[in-house]
């Protein structure tokens, strides 16, 4: 699993070549959604070189676009200033599951200095790529993705506050063919439409949840990985929606039952070999793999904020969901958090199990990457692996909600030194804000625990 895939982009001659009517120019958002502007084809070679402008708001407000958080970047203190979206025009791809329609990722830059936005989720993981490169090493990644689908759409469950959603599938339904195969015309079009799309889909099936799904994306090149990660999220929504249903990548949308998650799997190149891979060793493993397990479990605890970004993402890791178990690594072993596994020097990487599919692959990829290359310099030891059931074992437990992997990402000296201090107090203070905002809500949990009982 070391080689990059395919990327499945058009070059700029390619586009204007074709029946294309409408350019998409997207970047991610601090939670990695995209946000963008559209325009004609005959208009996209006007931004090409200039860009297009957009409102520095998109980093000064939450995901519900409530404004209040106070950042430095942007606010009313600045008049909420413009900065630019340059097309990068290596992601010029087909969105096939829109009507003559193609998506470009941007590169968020400075409106005067042309420079890079160091808060900018493409950024940060550019950063980490080019200081893993001066170590001698390249990413290769893969993201897999699990999520909910109910029978009825957004608008639907919004007027009845998402209560009574009925799961698309009634039965557990992991792994099975029969039980899926009634919906197989939606997830043969999905398919369909993201090959056209270029996004290399690999594998998909039903998972064990009820109405949960997976599809996964072939592994490849880290920065392509994560911008396939986050239009297969849009054009799965899109999808969704005009058939009338929807999709949640919340990572426990339902209490008590199964959550969804997103394993991010990673392996290193060093000019065509894997250099995790040591044929003398008994796990087959090298010390770089060793000490990079080292670096990314002794700094797990101040990257939460970036690992489980949102309220939700706890009631995952709180749980005994299959996401991890505190400090914990070990071969082929689904109770770890982080899980070697392969067989051959093709095959060899880690799997980072801790994320749920709420998580902005830029700034996962970008934690486990800084950290690899912090434990590779430091040859941080990672312990003995685990063997049977890791949740048994007493290890360094990471922070049990938001609030609290807030103060440890803000107050991280390491984290300044990986990431910058902009970076850090950009993504310190909007968790602490997500923190806050929950702390002043009234939630129907209490309503039916205490408005009656006491």
């Amino acid at each position: 699993m070391t080689g990059p895939a395919s990327k499945g982009t058009m070059t700029l001659d390619e586009l204007q070549a074709s029946d294309i009517d409408t350019v998409i120019v997207a970047a991610p958002d601090m939670s990695g959604r995209l946000l963008g502007k559209r325009m004609s084809l005959r208009k996209f070679g006007n931004f090409i070189e200039a860009g297009v402008p957009m409102s520095n708001c998109v980093f000064g407000w939450d995901l519900p676009q409530d404004i209040g958080l106070e950042v430095p970047f942007a606010g009313f203190h600045n008049g909420w200033h413009d900065f630019m979206l340059v097309p990068d025009l290596d992601t010029i791809r087909r969105a096939a599951w829109l009507d003559r329609t193609a998506i470009v990722m941007a590169d968020i830059v400075d409106e005067h200095t042309r420079e890079l936005i160091e808060i900018a989720p493409r950024t940060i993981l550019r950063r980490q790529i080019e200081r893993l490169a001066e170590q001698g090493y390249s990413a290769n990644v893969g993201t897999e993705l699990e999520f909910h689908m109910y029978r009825e759409t957004y608008d639907d469950l919004r007027q009845r506050g998402f209560h009574n959603r009925t799961p698309s599938t009634l039965i557990h339904s992991d792994y099975t063919v029969q039980q899926v195969n009634a919906w197989e015309p939606f997830f043969q079009d999905v398919r369909r439409k993201l090959d056209e799309s270029g996004m290399d889909v690999d594998l998909s099936q039903g998972e064990w949840g009820l109405g949960q799904w997976e599809i996964n994306l072939t592994y490849g090149d880290a920065l392509d990985m994560c911008d396939r990660h986050v239009i297969y999220k849009l054009a799965l929504k899109d999808m969704a929606t005009r058939a009338g249903y929807s999709v949640t990548f919340m990572p426990k949308p339902n209490a008590g039952l199964v959550g969804s998650s997103c394993h991010v799997h990673l392996s290193l190149d060093a000019d065509g070999s894997n250099p995790m891979w040591d044929e003398a060793d008994g796990h087959h493993i090298s010390d770089v793999m060793r000490h990079g397990i080292g670096g990314i479990l002794a700094n797990a605890g101040d990257l939460m904020a970036w690992y489980a970004p949102t309220i939700n993402s706890y009631r995952r890791t709180n749980s005994d969901d299959f996401a991890g178990s505190g400090a914990t690594w070990g071969f082929d072993n689904r109770t770890v958090s982080c899980r070697v596994l392969g067989t051959s020097p093709s095959s060899l990487r880690l799997e980072w199990r801790v994320p749920g599919a709420d998580v902005n692959p830029y700034l996962v990829v970008a934690g486990l990457i800084a950290s690899i290359g912090t434990g590779v310099d430091t040859k941080t030891d990672p312990g003995a692996p685990a063997s049977g059931d890791a949740y048994q074992e007493r290890v360094r437990a990471f922070p049990a909600h938001l609030g609290e992997a807030a103060e440890r990402f803000i107050s991280s000296d390491t984290m300044r030194q990986m990431f910058g201090e902009e970076v850090v107090e950009q993504y310190g203070l909007t968790a602490r804000w997500e923190w806050t905002a929950f702390m002043n809500a009234v939630t129907d949990w209490e309503h039916d625990r205490y408005y009656e009982s006491i």
